[in-house]
């Protein structure tokens, strides 16, 4: 892709979930959702771009398999658009963000896209690495239940076997495609230092470092969340009988 269809791609993604957003806001919204409106709408926007990645993501290797042998060169015009799709994204949600929350509730996620927008950025302007941006969106099937999750609980559902079975299949993705494709991601960056420029490399190297502690810390607070508090209640109502 040149840098036209690059900016076309990434601009139109920004106005595609702007349109998203819109299109929310004319929804009924769950009336436990009403008093943060803005959040709900937010995250309905995050989980319809974890849906079209995850599948995006998943196609780029079936229809193109020979980018997996080659992270660093190798790529389709299909994938290219996909990395460019994402930043358009995380564009649109850190603008979102910025304007409608405080800093201190938001930091953690604005450095998060801050390092995402650049890595990508770096990729689609080069035309290198894109196969390994394509990697790091598989995290994006597990985001979908991530997502929901939230959606579940503010509008009152955060009880019951939809939620319940949502939160196993989260966990059980956030192991398989957060926590250990970073590992691998880190592992084969390991594995090809010296393939990669110095500044890629150191880029790369904070980048996984800094989501690795991130994810480590959201998955405690999962587990946490919906099952270790579940287990004590549980066990408090079993010496109260």
């Amino acid at each position: 892709m040149e840098l036209s269809s690059v900016l076309l791609t990434t601009g139109s993604s920004v106005g595609f979930f702007r349109l998203v957003n819109t299109g929310f806001r004319n929804l009924p919204t769950p009336e436990s959702a009403r008093r943060n409106a803005w959040k709900w709408r937010n995250i309905s926007a995050s989980f319809v771009h974890s849906g079209i990645t995850a599948i995006w993501a998943v196609l780029c290797f079936f229809l193109h398999p020979q980018m997996a042998e080659d992270l660093i060169e190798t790529h389709s015009v299909f994938s290219h658009a996909l990395v460019s799709f994402s930043i358009g994204y995380f564009i649109y949600d850190f603008l979102d963000m910025v304007m409608n929350q405080k800093l201190s509730q938001s930091w953690e996620l604005l450095f998060h896209h801050v390092v995402v927008i650049t890595c990508f950025g770096l990729s689609v302007l080069s035309c290198r690495y894109v196969g390994f941006a394509v990697v790091a969106l598989l995290v994006e099937i597990n985001s979908v239940f991530l997502h929901l999750r939230q959606m579940l609980r503010m509008a009152g559902n955060a009880v019951g076997t939809l939620y319940r079975v949502n939160s196993i299949v989260n966990l059980g993705t956030y192991v398989v495609f957060r926590i250990n494709t970073l590992a691998w991601m880190t592992r084969w960056l390991v594995l090809n230092r010296d393939n990669v420029p110095l500044l890629a490399y150191t880029l790369g190297s904070v980048g996984m470092a800094i989501m690795t502690a991130m994810n480590i810390v959201l998955f405690c607070r999962l587990l946490r969340s919906d099952f270790l508090k579940s287990s004590t209640r549980e066990t408090k109502k079993e010496k109260e009988m």
